[in-house]
């Protein structure tokens, strides 16, 4: 015990994150692997380490439908990774340290503030406790709502079940459903035209892809904007900006569509915005994918790649990161040296790690498409479609994940566990320590573009 433990404290905050989630997938898949967990049907594996990395990445890919291949025994082993996974296993376990009256140490708040991408060490702990608290407000909130609706249409007991899991998993964004009764794996489209279910899931997926901060802020401020920190607002105008600009772009490619046909006017705005919620990393699809055009699904692959915000439930390269990105565009078009938004010039010292975090995404996105599209015989679009939807916890899939073989299978199980980490957390488990050098080399102009 000793020897692990010094083991554990020579590993660096970002192996024990990286490595940390590996051992929860591995015990989770040990569980679904057992015959307990499947309706009778055996399952490899190979299948149960996947949909254990889908659901600790809370992301939503899955092999086998939910509803028709999982026991109860094997939904609440997939229910409790989403929670695990959502708020983070270092989040749940500073807070059971804390119940059980133990001393929370400088390594353990340094691998916290990693995890959940905080600003400052300070306060860590406190921060850990309004995440936990927070969390069970707001999914007991959503499970309550959608109670209203589930218990009377399937009766109390099966009612409060469907709304408790599918409450944590639009919260933490994982995308998993138990609607396989309508037809495998046809997750919320038989609500397509259901304003009310509609509206719950939308804005849990919401809530839980603000970020844990910027709720801190909301409380803070009391919902005044202009009190806001920088990084708050910067969150809040990008997610409404995607949402209002992807719901209006799938309106207008999809209004004729396959997927569309059948929905009045109001039911295809509605599902525009909910596919363009949803595609911020939740996973729940509310039309039939598969029969959207070319340009509804680059669109919702765009969305898809940016996700949620750094602090939360939510994958992709976040979108604090798109506005830096941005924002720097327009500072170099305008021949300005500093990025500023809001009355606020944002630090130099993290334009290289938004362009590292751009790049890794995009180039495992890239290499990783092209791998699946040749392996599986498949179009360039479609296999682009469920890499980046994996690489951002997303979940949304065009009906190729129960078809992969067991090489793409492993492929989009690896660009999961990355999302989730995070890219640069991945990036820094794996280098090497370099020794400090405070000299630096002689500068040399280039030219670009």
């Amino acid at each position: 015990m000793e020897h692990i433990s010094k083991v554990i404290s020579s590993l660096s905050p970002m192996k024990i994150i990286f490595f940390g989630y590996i051992i929860i997938i591995m015990i989770g898949a040990l569980f679904l692997f057992m015959p307990v967990s499947s309706n009778g049907t055996e399952t490899s594996f190979s299948d149960a380490f996947f949909t254990a990395a889908s659901a600790t990445c809370v992301t939503g890919l899955i092999r086998f439908d939910t509803y028709t291949h999982w026991s109860l025994f094997g939904q609440i082993v997939i229910l409790l990774l989403i929670q695990t996974g959502g708020i983070g296993f270092m989040t749940l376990a500073i807070s059971l340290m804390t119940a059980a009256n133990r001393k929370i140490g400088l390594s353990s708040r340094i691998i916290m503030q990693n995890s959940i991408s905080a600003p400052h060490l300070g306060g860590i702990v406190k921060m850990t406790k309004f995440i936990v608290f927070g969390t069970i407000i707001v999914e007991g909130i959503g499970a309550v709502l959608l109670g209203l609706y589930f218990c009377s249409r399937f009766g109390f007991v099966k009612g409060v079940w469907y709304s408790v899991f599918h409450s944590v998993s639009a919260f933490c964004n994982a995308g998993f459903d138990l609607m396989g009764f309508e037809g495998e794996f046809s997750s919320l489209t038989s609500f397509a035209g259901n304003f009310y279910i509609n509206m719950i899931i939308m804005s849990l997926i919401v809530i839980g892809g603000l970020g844990f901060f910027v709720w801190k802020d909301i409380i803070n401020c009391k919902m005044r904007f202009n009190n806001f920190r920088l990084h708050s607002k910067l969150v809040f105008v990008t997610s409404a900006a995607l949402i209002v600009l992807g719901a209006l772009s799938l309106l207008m490619l999809e209004y004729r569509s396959n997927a569309f046909s059948g929905l009045n006017n109001g039911e295809k705005v509605l599902a525009s915005f909910f596919q363009s919620v949803t595609s911020r990393t939740a996973g729940f699809n509310s039309v039939d994918l598969s029969g959207m055009s070319e340009g509804g699904i680059f669109v919702m692959i765009c969305l898809m790649l940016v996700g949620g915000s750094p602090g939360s439930t939510a994958g992709g390269i976040k979108t604090t990161t798109f506005a830096v990105i941005l924002l720097s565009v327009f500072a170099a078009a305008r021949k300005k040296k500093d990025c500023q938004v809001f009355g606020r010039r944002i630090e130099e010292e993290i334009l290289p790690a938004v362009l590292c975090i751009f790049i890794v995404y995009l180039f495992l996105s890239a290499v990783s498409s092209i791998i699946v599209s040749h392996i599986e015989g498949i179009p360039m679009l479609t296999a682009a479609f469920e890499c980046v939807s994996a690489i951002a916890t997303v979940g949304l899939s065009l009906g190729l994940t129960p078809e992969l073989s067991f090489i793409s299978k492993m492929i989009v199980a690896f660009l999961m566990i990355i999302g989730r980490a995070g890219s640069l957390t991945v990036l820094m488990a794996v280098a090497s320590p370099k020794t400090m050098i405070n000299s630096k080399l002689p500068v040399e102009k280039i030219q670009v573009g």
